[in-house]
């Protein structure tokens, strides 16, 4: 194929002006796009008696003809190279996978008391729009740690407007209740002002807002008044210790990528005001034979020139693991997109350092997770956007099923995925009381009553989807109880054996739809599905048969080595119980008195040995 081209008489009349070029094979199909400052000595790299990469070399066998646009700038040929990646896919290109949009959190202005919601999507309300952030569940988490500092409401204005009396948010604690007159505009203000500061990363002068106000309200022997505004502060603290906020604020992504075995990761932290709203891991296409410097340039134009980052959200300091070669260059377009100057840089120090570093650490454990995955898990989550019609990939899922004997010993399971698979640190069985034997529906509503006012209380993550091992009824209970608790943007999914109850027969029911649906049985969504109820079933059954059996538990702490009863007594006493020492990490158990850091591991991995 290759001496059907000339590439000698293409080269010798070729311009060194800046541009494009597109590769055509025999069937006139574009198989890669590039750009360059050179043209004539960018393509002539390609045509050299030796090349390196075992990519080009397959690349240049295949070519039939090469098309070229002459530009008038570089920064014009890399958006024109962007376009035509995304529309042509050529399959020697290193593609990124569009996830459409990014979700915000809104701020609804113009109202009287104004909500804090979920957003995403074209930006039509009068309002404010903070973030963009990684993944849907990051916004929730985001609304529910505010909900639970600043009592702002986020129920929908069709709801609040037919309030007579305070919702289930009140009694919790999350919520003024300004539907019925019970909070004034005033101190409504406030609320929202403080939040609103806290999501443009202005942590400290919140709490120092707090203090002063938490003072005034001590003097006035407004002592209640006082203890919530403590109650914020302690709560900011925690947050800043949590999320590792910079003490120079500001807003940077860092990009990191590694290679390994022909696939390549790339981890996104989106550092906003000096704090972490989270990670997104790509997975580009195509990457074989690809170095990360490689990946790095193919990804950043890809990413930063989507629709989603048209609008001014590119941030100004971008940080990356590995060196490119049109750094400067990438810079200068970005800014020029931006509309403000925009820093890439790889060499940093102090708390950048350990953004980047945490960065490389986290797409090494992604790609590896990747790699070792026997059922190639990305490709049932991208088979189940597909089918279910998803603007994202889902990062995180919930499955609920009942287990029973005759009614005996009622037991719930709720099992988690996440973007890697099972995530059993987060699974959660419930023990079902004070309801008639055999009654699923009450069981089931009992089970998601308790686990989703533990979730919007801040305890922790809501999924970007939730099955229910069961059909239309089933699936109504779920419906009741996140419409009391006020949880939008969770996709609710019914899954209902057939006739046979063979598998690959389910039917899907969606809380949108009035009919069920069905994926035929070699569907990757529809294993996937499968997989995480099979993965609820077998953790409910085993609850049930443990509960039934009245077997005595005995404390995982007892058979860690060197670890004593003092000891024991004093690592309960210090975090308040198991939970507390389940959830804590290495290096808070060193810090007490007594346990080393071997010690501190054992106590840790004793916790986590069934961790994915």
């Amino acid at each position: 194929m290759a001496d059907k081209f000339d590439a000698q008489h293409f080269l010798k009349n070729l311009t060194s002006k800046p541009g494009i070029y597109r590769m055509l094979d025999i069937e006139q199909v574009v198989i890669y796009v590039g750009k360059a400052k050179n043209l004539k000595k960018r393509l002539t790299s390609y045509f050299r008696k030796r090349v390196d990469n075992p990519k080009t070399r397959l690349l240049v066998t295949q070519i039939a003809n090469v098309e070229v646009v002459v530009t008038h700038t570089e920064g014009e040929a890399l958006l024109l190279e962007n376009n035509l990646i995304k529309e042509l896919k050529p399959r020697y290109n290193i593609l990124l996978r569009d996830d459409k949009s990014y979700p915000y959190i809104f701020l609804s202005t113009d109202d009287d008391f104004p909500r804090l919601g979920y957003h995403r999507g074209v930006k039509r309300a009068k309002g404010r729009y903070f973030g963009p952030y990684p993944s849907a569940g990051s916004v929730r988490e985001s609304l529910n740690l505010l909900q639970k500092i600043f009592p702002v409401r986020q129920c929908e204005d069709t709801f609040y407007r037919s309030r007579t009396r305070p919702c289930l948010q009140y009694q919790i604690k999350r919520c003024t209740a300004p539907c019925v007159g019970f909070v004034t505009k005033a101190a409504y203000a406030e609320d929202v002002n403080h939040a609103v500061m806290f999501l443009e990363g202005k942590n400290e002068q919140v709490i120092n807002d707090l203090v002063a106000c938490m003072e005034v309200a001590s003097k006035s022997l407004a002592f209640e008044k006082a203890g919530n505004y403590r109650d914020q502060i302690t709560h900011l603290r925690r947050v800043q210790e949590k999320q590792y906020v910079s003490n120079e604020g500001g807003d940077l992504d860092v990009v990191a990528c590694e290679v390994e075995n022909g696939l390549a990761c790339v981890q996104v932290f989106f550092i906003r005001g000096g704090r972490n709203l989270g990670n997104k891991s790509f997975f580009p296409k195509q990457t074989k034979h690809a170095t990360p410097s490689e990946v790095l340039a193919a990804f950043l134009p890809q990413y930063y020139l989507a629709a989603h980052h048209s609008k001014g959200v590119i941030p100004r300091r971008i940080l990356l693991n590995h060196p490119l070669e049109e750094m400067d260059w990438l810079a200068e377009l970005f800014g020029e997109q931006a509309g403000y100057a925009v820093q890439l840089s790889t060499e940093v120090r102090s708390e950048r350092r350990r953004w980047l570093e945490m960065a490389t650490n986290n797409a090494r454990i992604a790609l590896r997770s990747q790699i070792t995955s026997k059922a190639n898990m990305q490709q049932r989550y991208e088979a189940l956007q597909d089918a279910l019609q998803l603007d994202a990939i889902p990062q995180r899922m919930e499955c609920f099923d009942i287990s029973h004997t005759m009614g005996e010993a009622t037991v719930a399971s709720c099992v988690v995925f996440d973007g890697q698979g099972p995530a059993r640190s987060d699974y959660r069985r419930f023990n079902i009381k004070d309801i008639i034997g055999g009654d699923d529906y009450a069981a089931m509503r009992q089970a998601l009553l308790r686990r989703y006012t533990r979730l919007k209380k801040g305890e922790g993550a809501l999924p970007d989807i939730l099955f229910i091992d069961g059909g239309k009824g089933q699936l109504s209970q779920a419906e009741e109880v996140f419409e009391e608790l006020q949880i939008n943007g969770v996709m609710l999914v019914g899954i209902a054996k057939g006739a046979s109850r063979k598998p690959g027969e389910e039917s899907l029911f969606l809380s949108a739809s009035s009919s069920p649906f069905i994926l035929s049985a070699d569907s990757p969504a529809l294993h996937l599905i499968q997989q995480i109820r099979d993965e609820a079933h077998r953790f409910a059954i085993t609850g049930h048969r443990a509960r039934r059996a009245k077997i005595r538990n005995v404390s995982p702490l007892e058979g860690i080595t060197g670890l004593g009863p003092k000891r024991r007594q004093q690592l309960l006493k210090h975090f308040g119980g198991l939970q507390e020492i389940k959830r804590v990490g290495v290096e808070d158990l060193a810090k007490l008195n007594g346990i080393s850091t071997e010690l501190a591991q054992r106590i840790y991995d004793q916790f986590h040995q069934d961790d994915v």
